[in-house]
């Protein structure tokens, strides 16, 4: 199967998640491209409010209420991308929603819902997508986590949903080749990422949550999922603390436990106190969703020297040459300076 995919200026795209976080940010950098872009989420409010700064800023964009959970409502949501720009040529399942405790703290009711929603809204917006791809052609872009490589301990079902999420890319990728269906599928892998999903998480814990550092701007992540849009790659870290966490995973799997039993329960807390009973998006939207960014208050890189690398190859090792050349350089000149 040759899969050949067409510029973002050129493309419809479909984004879930995408009234905040990454979801919002990849919406607002594809249509600066010139992508027509349509943004799902639960929030009314600030889906309208992003199309609204799409538009303003001279771009084309529509947006639908959407719960990926349903099937129904996923089915609409491509129905309407459809009706209104004539075909899906991207779609990007970017929808999550996260809680914070040990397995005998969480209640299954609440595991079910989360895997309803970061397990079963990508089955349903990749298979949607896939049945309305056939003809034409396009991509899938599924948002896992570098937790699909790697569980940790107080996101287990978080984990475990993101694991799934890439034993259904890997295996429908296989099918899909098989068949000759020209969709590829790129599975994208943030490490940590400032955005408001700590926010709006339930958390077990008695405080509230934060992301383990180093933690990434969602440029980072936009930048793989845009690239992903625009030529076929099959999998991407973003971030390359991400890439050591997975590497650390085969290379090292029983040093890897005992490093994250040191550390990884005290660097996902904060110190700020919340109730088990505060608001959440788990099971609906919150008023407001938080916009791009979170709330982390160290310090958020702006990119990430293995994604860049990862992502233009070529321009990296025109660097890596230039600096080599230039090192070899000022050594010629000190043995000079010294003779």
């Amino acid at each position: 199967m040759k899969t050949t995919l067409k510029p973002l200026r050129e493309q419809v795209i479909v984004i879930t998640g995408a009234s905040s976080g990454i979801g919002l940010r990849t919406a607002e950098e594809a249509a600066s491209y010139g992508a027509r872009v349509v943004l799902a989420a639960r929030n009314e409010t600030d889906l309208s409010k992003a199309v609204r700064r799409i538009r303003d800023a001279g771009g084309r964009a529509i947006y639908r209420m959407c719960d990926v959970s349903d099937l129904v409502q996923v089915e609409a949501l491509a129905k309407q991308a459809i009706a209104e720009f004539g075909r899906i040529d991207t779609w990007v399942n970017c929808a999550a929603v996260a809680i914070y405790g040990t397995w005998l703290e969480v209640s299954l009711e609440d595991a079910r819902r989360q895997f309803d929603v970061n397990y079963w809204g990508v089955v349903h917006g990749t298979l949607t997508a896939v049945r309305g791809m056939f003809q034409h052609g396009g991509s899938v872009i599924n948002v896992a986590s570098a937790l699909a490589d790697r569980a940790i301990p107080l996101q287990g079902n978080y984990s475990a949903s993101k694991f799934a999420v890439k034993a259904f890319t890997e295996s429908l990728r296989m099918e899909l080749e098989t068949e000759g269906i020209p969709v590829f599928l790129t599975l994208v892998k943030p490490g940590s990422v400032d955005t408001p999903l700590f926010a709006k998480a339930k958390t077990y814990m008695g405080v509230e949550p934060q992301p383990i550092p180093p933690v990434y701007s969602p440029h980072v992540v936009v930048e793989a999922i845009l690239a992903a849009a625009a030529r076929p790659m099959r999998d991407i870290v973003a971030g390359g603390m991400g890439k050591v966490t997975s590497l650390s995973e085969k290379l090292v799997p029983r040093l890897t436990d005992r490093y994250m039993e040191r550390t990884t329960f005290d660097s996902q807390k904060t110190n700020i106190r919340a109730s088990v009973d505060r608001p959440t998006n788990l099971y609906e939207p919150l008023d407001y969703d938080g916009g791009e960014r979170g709330a982390y208050g160290g310090r958020v890189r702006k990119w990430s020297a293995y994604t860049e690398a990862i992502l233009h190859p070529r321009a990296t090792a025109g660097i890596l040459a230039g600096i080599g050349m230039a090192l070899v350089a000022g050594a010629r000149r000190l043995r000079r300076d010294k003779d």
